[in-house]
């Protein structure tokens, strides 16, 4: 861990240092760039909080919104975007890792707008590849820069794998349940993202899942962030909560999507509204699909 996080961190200061040579001036962060995918992970410190249901709702949501949405299952050993969905992908992402099929032959499209990629137990073997097949997995990630989201739903917990994915994500999502112990892992996770990294050059943002209500959930993102910016000089901003909702459950034992089956349950306007928070306080996507990960790649073999 120690030696990723030292990588990570040496990755992230060339990328400032490249940005204040070109420019004495911040940008500010307010629009897409017209030709990268913007790039958010949702993860969680514990598993069992709803986080690869918030990841394909989310993306639903962007998709009423008029995006070209992308979720990607990284998710090792336990992939499940393609379950959630009932979809039984015949290739996933470890056949484009063995060069056997494209990026493009392996991306699903569903019925309700959004595509697909499937995960694999294979996928950690990225992080291995030579010098020449990183070059032709980025260039086959790259192929998907035309879509305008590209949600990636991680594994649970602080893993470097994980922990990648959050340091090259244009946002970075968070979910939490009002349960101690999952507060306790959430907040865990973003102190290893404040201890690992000097810097953050994303957003990361705070969702509190399975909530009474509206006061409930303030009261764990309000503790959550204040500790976060007082004990760890790190920014977390309330993206917002999703109702204890009896429409979500019931979706996963039927195999879709909650805000399909019902979306004028709580559950689906909860979602609605953070993703019209977000879509309204846009990021800059500047690293793209491939971008993203040509940054995890660098200089990591020699």
């Amino acid at each position: 861990m120690e030696d990723q996080a030292e990588k990570l961190r040496e990755i992230m200061k060339r990328k400032n240092d490249a940005g204040t040579a070109k420019t004495a001036q911040p940008v500010k962060t307010t629009v897409k760039s017209a030709d990268k995918a913007r790039i958010i992970t949702v993860t969680s410190g514990k598993g069992g909080v709803g986080k690869t249901n918030l990841s394909v709702n989310m993306a639903l949501a962007f998709a009423r919104l008029g995006k070209k949405v992308i979720v990607m299952d990284a998710d090792l050993g336990l992939a499940n975007v393609n379950v959630m969905l009932n979809m039984i992908p015949k290739y996933n992402l470890y056949h484009v890792i063995k060069k056997q099929k494209t990026i493009r032959e392996i991306l699903v499209e569903t019925e309700y707008g959004i595509s697909i990629v499937a995960g694999a137990s294979g996928f950690s073997q990225i992080a291995n590849m030579g010098e020449e097949d990183r070059k032709d997995f980025i260039a086959e990630l790259e192929t998907l820069s035309n879509a305008d989201i590209i949600i990636i739903d991680t594994s649970a917990g602080v893993s470097s794998n994980v922990l990648d994915f959050i340091a090259a994500a244009d946002d970075a999502v968070i979910i939490t349940t009002p349960e101690p112990t999952a507060i306790t892992d959430a907040y865990g996770i973003i102190k290893i993202i404040a201890t690992e990294y000097d810097s953050l050059n994303m957003g990361l943002k705070l969702v509190v899942n399975r909530a009474r209500g509206a006061a409930q959930a303030k009261g764990v993102a309000d503790r959550m962030i204040n500790i976060a910016g007082q004990f760890l000089n790190l920014k977390v901003d309330y993206l917002g909560f999703i109702y204890d909702d009896s429409s979500v459950p019931h979706s996963v034992l039927r195999q879709k999507p909650f805000m399909v089956i019902d979306p004028k349950c709580k559950a689906s306007i909860c979602v609605q509204h953070i993703v019209e928070r977000m879509d309204r306080n846009k990021t800059i996507a500047v690293k793209g699909f491939g971008g993203m990960f040509r940054k995890l790649f660098s200089e990591q073999k020699t």
